[in-house]
Protein backbone atom coordinates (compact mmCIF):
# COMPACT_ATOMS: atom_id res chain seq x y z
CA UNK A 1 0.00 0.00 0.00
CA UNK A 2 1.35 3.34 -1.05
CA UNK A 3 1.35 6.20 1.36
CA UNK A 4 0.60 9.54 -0.15
CA UNK A 5 2.65 12.38 1.11
CA UNK A 6 0.98 15.74 0.93
CA UNK A 7 3.25 18.60 0.19
CA UNK A 8 2.50 22.03 1.51
CA UNK A 9 2.23 24.70 -1.16
CA UNK A 10 5.17 27.07 -1.30
CA UNK A 11 4.07 30.22 0.45
CA UNK A 12 7.11 32.29 -0.43
CA UNK A 13 6.97 34.60 -3.39
CA UNK A 14 9.87 34.73 -5.82
CA UNK A 15 10.97 38.39 -5.71
CA UNK A 16 14.04 38.12 -7.94
CA UNK A 17 12.19 39.18 -11.13
CA UNK A 18 10.75 42.20 -9.31
CA UNK A 19 14.20 43.23 -8.13
CA UNK A 20 15.51 42.94 -11.70
CA UNK A 21 12.74 45.18 -13.00
CA UNK A 22 13.33 47.68 -10.20
CA UNK A 23 17.05 47.89 -10.97
CA UNK A 24 16.40 48.40 -14.69
CA UNK A 25 13.95 51.22 -13.90
CA UNK A 26 16.46 52.77 -11.51
CA UNK A 27 19.14 52.77 -14.21
CA UNK A 28 16.74 54.32 -16.73
CA UNK A 29 15.83 57.13 -14.31
CA UNK A 30 19.47 57.75 -13.43
CA UNK A 31 20.37 58.12 -17.11
CA UNK A 32 17.42 60.32 -18.10
CA UNK A 33 17.25 62.60 -15.03
CA UNK A 34 20.24 64.81 -15.97
CA UNK A 35 18.71 65.38 -19.42
CA UNK A 36 15.54 66.84 -17.88
CA UNK A 37 17.32 69.66 -16.06
CA UNK A 38 17.86 72.03 -18.97
CA UNK A 39 17.10 72.06 -22.64
CA UNK A 40 19.82 74.33 -24.04
CA UNK A 41 23.47 74.02 -23.03
CA UNK A 42 24.33 77.35 -21.41
CA UNK A 43 27.18 78.01 -19.00
CA UNK A 44 25.66 80.58 -16.65
CA UNK A 45 27.81 82.90 -14.50
CA UNK A 46 28.82 81.67 -11.05
CA UNK A 47 27.67 84.13 -8.39
CA UNK A 48 26.78 83.94 -4.70
CA UNK A 49 23.02 84.34 -4.50
CA UNK A 50 19.89 82.88 -2.98
CA UNK A 51 18.95 79.58 -4.65
CA UNK A 52 15.86 79.59 -6.84
CA UNK A 53 13.55 76.63 -6.34
CA UNK A 54 12.01 75.63 -9.66
CA UNK A 55 9.69 72.79 -8.71
CA UNK A 56 7.18 73.27 -11.49
CA UNK A 57 8.79 74.15 -14.82
CA UNK A 58 5.33 74.93 -16.21
CA UNK A 59 5.22 78.08 -14.03
CA UNK A 60 8.28 79.60 -15.75
CA UNK A 61 9.16 80.91 -19.17
CA UNK A 62 12.92 80.61 -19.64
CA UNK A 63 14.78 82.58 -22.28
CA UNK A 64 18.21 81.02 -22.84
CA UNK A 65 21.02 82.76 -24.73
CA UNK A 66 23.83 80.50 -25.92
CA UNK A 67 27.50 81.49 -26.21
CA UNK A 68 27.06 82.34 -29.89
CA UNK A 69 24.16 84.71 -29.08
CA UNK A 70 21.29 82.53 -30.27
CA UNK A 71 18.08 82.88 -28.21
CA UNK A 72 15.83 79.97 -27.23
CA UNK A 73 12.52 79.99 -25.40
CA UNK A 74 11.90 77.08 -23.03
CA UNK A 75 8.47 76.45 -21.59
CA UNK A 76 7.67 73.47 -19.38
CA UNK A 77 8.60 70.14 -20.91
CA UNK A 78 8.42 71.41 -24.49
CA UNK A 79 11.48 71.43 -26.74
CA UNK A 80 13.34 74.78 -26.66
CA UNK A 81 12.33 76.95 -29.62
CA UNK A 82 14.95 79.07 -31.39
CA UNK A 83 13.72 82.64 -31.78
CA UNK A 84 15.13 85.56 -33.78
CA UNK A 85 15.71 88.78 -31.86
CA UNK A 86 13.04 90.63 -33.84
CA UNK A 87 10.41 88.01 -32.94
CA UNK A 88 11.11 87.67 -29.19
CA UNK A 89 8.68 90.42 -28.11
CA UNK A 90 5.72 89.11 -30.12
CA UNK A 91 6.46 85.46 -29.26
CA UNK A 92 6.65 86.14 -25.51
CA UNK A 93 3.63 88.47 -25.59
CA UNK A 94 1.58 85.70 -27.23
CA UNK A 95 2.58 83.21 -24.55
CA UNK A 96 1.88 85.64 -21.70
CA UNK A 97 -1.54 86.55 -23.12
CA UNK A 98 -2.52 82.90 -22.66
CA UNK A 99 -0.76 82.51 -19.28
CA UNK A 100 -0.18 85.89 -17.59
CA UNK A 101 1.11 84.35 -14.33
CA UNK A 102 4.27 82.88 -15.87
CA UNK A 103 7.53 84.05 -14.32
CA UNK A 104 10.17 85.00 -16.91
CA UNK A 105 13.75 83.85 -16.31
CA UNK A 106 16.81 84.75 -18.40
CA UNK A 107 19.66 82.21 -18.66
CA UNK A 108 22.59 83.72 -20.55
CA UNK A 109 25.92 82.03 -21.16
CA UNK A 110 28.93 83.57 -19.39
CA UNK A 111 30.55 84.39 -22.73
CA UNK A 112 27.60 86.26 -24.25
CA UNK A 113 28.23 89.89 -25.14
CA UNK A 114 26.51 92.26 -22.70
CA UNK A 115 24.76 94.07 -25.55
CA UNK A 116 23.04 90.83 -26.62
CA UNK A 117 21.61 90.30 -23.13
CA UNK A 118 20.39 93.91 -23.04
CA UNK A 119 18.82 93.49 -26.48
CA UNK A 120 16.82 90.48 -25.26
CA UNK A 121 15.82 92.31 -22.07
CA UNK A 122 14.64 95.25 -24.19
CA UNK A 123 12.53 92.86 -26.28
CA UNK A 124 11.03 91.43 -23.09
CA UNK A 125 10.20 94.95 -21.90
CA UNK A 126 8.44 95.61 -25.23
CA UNK A 127 6.39 92.45 -24.61
CA UNK A 128 5.16 93.95 -21.33
CA UNK A 129 7.43 92.04 -18.95
CA UNK A 130 8.11 94.13 -15.84
CA UNK A 131 10.27 91.65 -13.95
CA UNK A 132 12.93 89.27 -15.28
CA UNK A 133 14.83 86.81 -13.11
CA UNK A 134 18.50 86.24 -13.99
CA UNK A 135 19.67 82.63 -13.59
CA UNK A 136 23.16 82.01 -12.17
CA UNK A 137 25.00 79.12 -10.52
CA UNK A 138 26.62 78.95 -7.11
CA UNK A 139 30.43 79.26 -7.27
CA UNK A 140 32.54 76.14 -6.75
CA UNK A 141 33.96 76.00 -3.27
Amino acid sequence: MKVRVRRKPVSEMNVVPYIDVMLVLLIIFMVTAPMLVQGVDVEVPKVSSTPLNIDDRNQHLIIAITADGQAFIERGDEEPAAVENSAIASYVAGILDAEPTLQVLLRADTNVVYGRVMSVMSSLQQAGIESVGLVTEAPDE
